[in-house]
């Protein structure tokens, strides 16, 4: 039976106990309705139910379990209500609104109610304000529920469910109920995208209203782009991607001419496509033709419109799109100090995810960041340091300036967040000018929230302490416990290759670096072979081409190929880029030779991707890699990339090499 129907059945039944004298007691404005053992639960008992709410993944589910009850099918429901009380509200009791359409709320008017409701910080100032405002129209009154969803939203429920029952939010649902046929076809849209928001019954009489009314206006075509995509969004959170309405919507979509939208129509499909996210290409035809369209307006856009666009690529998985967004990133410099916390957030998400980022953009982040890491979501800090992570960019400014707000405001980030933030100045290499109280408050955070932390989590961070050169020794004789890691076997799983690099190369590091560890050991079992692995590593590749130019030079200084050995897996996991061996008097002996060897030389050909992108500091994990070769006790020459493209000639080459490997030796000639 579909929606459409069951609703029109639900209305006929309503207007028919009306009829009958019982139009004095009004049907109540219901949240989802809760039943004990035992009892049933139809639409015909919706008057006498219970209050409580729903996440969207129920949506589905409860129309399901409503059409077997009505065919006499029985289930048990164990779900307990957050209220025993009615919630039907009566033509005597709670605020009133009067919404109308006739001598309404001038533009300016309904300018500033909206202002005024952005400006509200709680629910309780939403209901005050309500209160001062006796005559509203219908976007208005929607806009109030929304605001309500904005602030009392957590994940797939309410934060205070409680906040349903207020007599405010009633005498609004109420008259929305009452006034669903004189709605206007934004009004109608939009409050049916609130009420999805702050999870009402898809059964109540005032959604069943309003969807029935939706599909009406639907079927005589008058919407618009965005007040279907409005409606669309709806349907979505009431019925999932594959409903009905939800097609037709998207074929009147289609109707139309991308190229002739104006800028919120853009953003609207946008942000429609991205909540409904069509798999398997569907609709790529016309997501085509809105990108050609946002490249021609992307100069026009607000941060908000950027914001979305961009989140709507990832979503939508749109990597064939990057033209578009390389202007969205151009765009988004200018609008740098001026985008919220979640639309930073959500523009920086993007920029890592198609790997993108320009000098300009970087810049800008650079003025900016230093005034907001007080102040800011400390979701919104963490990603901005993630960002210039992910792109190996350096910036002792951001760094300086996320690390000095760190200790002050730790105590507001979740463990993960604190570990991200350590993680950053591993990656990089990088210790800010505060590092002592930096790593102080780490360990604070880690005598006091040690359980806390997801074991993946925990040891990155940990791990990350090492690479710039801080151990915490106390904490690491936690992790080669045997229930620690144990931990790391999700689902029963083989621990992941990467995750036992990590915990190697900290064995490694404590017994290099602190010979005074007397913890556990790690267990055989645990240890890898090789940090260089397919994928995420602990080493980074030597470049080929660099590698290549290295070898030609190692042959005429040495005169053989044999002399050096190349990509030498060493008993301690590490991979040289090139090893040559000396005997006791300094003399070269062939690769292949093991007995006499009294001196080892490990060449590091330095890369490009071995260094921050914007300095000439190694990355955390190539410094520690040398850090350790040298306790080995090889003598390690570096040769970085950024010296040997300088070299003219072959000649040159041979020179440079000699004087790097073997700086106090004449040079032979073969």
């Amino acid at each position: 039976m579909s929606l459409r129907v069951m609703a029109q059945k639900l209305l006929h039944g309503v207007l028919l106990l009306r009829q009958l004298g019982t139009s004095r007691c009004l049907l109540p404005i219901r949240f989802l309705s809760v039943r004990g053992p035992g009892q049933a639960l139809c639409m015909g008992c919706q008057c006498t139910s219970a209050g409580g709410f729903i996440g969207r993944q129920g949506y589905k589910q409860l129309q399901v379990a409503c059409v077997r009850r009505s065919l006499g099918t029985t289930t048990t429901n164990t779900r307990e209500p957050f209220s025993n009380s009615s919630v039907g509200l009566h033509r005597d009791s709670g605020p009133h609104f009067h919404l109308t359409q006739l001598h309404g709320p001038t533009v300016e008017e309904e300018e500033a109610f909206q202002q005024r409701l952005q400006g509200c910080s709680s629910s309780r100032q939403v209901f005050s304000l309500l209160h001062c405002v006796g005559i509203m129209s219908d976007t208005m009154a929607a806009a109030a529920l929304h605001r309500v969803a904005d602030l009392e939203q957590a994940g797939n429920c309410l934060k205070n469910p409680a906040v349903l029952e207020k007599d405010t939010i009633r005498a609004l649902c109420f008259q929305l109920e009452q006034e669903s046929r004189r709605l206007t076809d934004a009004g109608l849209a939009s409050a049916l995208l609130a009420c999805t928001r702050l999870f009402l019954d898809p059964w109540s009489t005032l959604m069943v209203r309003l969807v029935s009314e939706s599909q009406e206006r639907l079927d005589r075509g008058v919407m618009t782009v965005v007040q279907l995509c409005t409606l669309g969004q709806a349907m979505v959170a009431i019925e999932g991607p594959n409903c009905v309405m939800l097609e037709q919507a998207m074929e009147q979509i289609q109707k139309q001419e991308p190229a002739q939208w104006s800028l919120a129509e853009l953003v609207a499909v946008y942000r429609f496509l991205q909540s409904a996210v069509f798999q398997n290409g569907k609709y790529q035809d016309l997501l085509n033709a809105m990108h050609a369209h946002a490249l021609t307006v992307s100069s026009r856009l607000n941060p908000t419109a950027v914001s979305v666009l961009l989140n709507a690529l990832v979503t939508l998985n749109q990597t064939q799109a990057m033209p578009l967004v390389i202007n969205l990133c151009k765009q988004a410099v200018r609008h740098v100090p001026h985008f919220t916390d979640d639309e930073l957030t959500g523009v920086l998400g993007a920029l890592m995810h198609f790997g993108h980022s320009d000098h300009y953009f970087v810049d800008a982040m650079e003025k900016y960041v230093p005034t907001m890491t007080f102040t800011s979501h400390p979701e919104t800090v963490t990603q901005v340091i993630q960002f210039f992570s992910s792109r190996n960019i350096l910036s002792p400014t951001v760094l300086d300036a996320v690390a000095e707000s760190f200790v002050y405001r730790a105590d507001d980030f979740s463990t993960t967040q604190v570990a991200k933030h350590i993680m950053v100045l591993g990656k990089l290499g990088y210790l800010p000018p505060n590092a002592g109280t930096v790593f102080r408050k780490v360990e604070n955070i880690l005598h006091s929230h040690f359980s806390h932390f997801q074991p993946q989590s925990l040891l990155n961070l940990l791990h990350s302490c090492t690479l710039v050169e801080r151990f915490p020794v106390n904490f690491v004789s936690k992790v080669f416990k045997s229930y620690f890691l144990q931990q790391l076997q999700e689902d029963g799983n083989r621990v992941d290759r990467y995750v036992l690099a990590q915990l190697t190369q900290l064995y490694m590091t404590m017994k290099l670096e602190c010979p005074f560890y007397e913890g556990p050991r790690l267990p055989p079992k645990y240890q890898v072979k090789s940090f260089l692995l397919p994928g995420r590593s602990l080493e980074t590749p030597v470049d080929l081409h660099l590698y290549n130019s290295v070898k030609t030079g190692l042959v005429n200084l040495l005169g053989a190929r044999h002399y050096f050995g190349s990509k030498v897996l060493t008993s301690n996991c590490y991979t040289l880029d090139v090893e040559i061996k000396l005997d006791e008097e300094g003399f070269v002996l062939p690769a292949s030779h093991v007995d006499e060897v009294c001196k080892r030389i490990a060449v590091c050909i330095d890369g490009r991707k071995r260094f921050t992108v914007n300095k000439r500091q190694l990355l955390g994990k190539e410094a520690i890699k040398q850090r350790h070769l040298r306790l080995l006790g090889y003598e390690v020459v570096q040769i970085p990339f950024y010296e040997f493209e300088k070299l003219q000639n072959q000649a040159s080459v041979v020179e440079y090499l000699h004087k790097k490997i073997f700086p106090h030796s004449y040079r032979l000639s073969w």
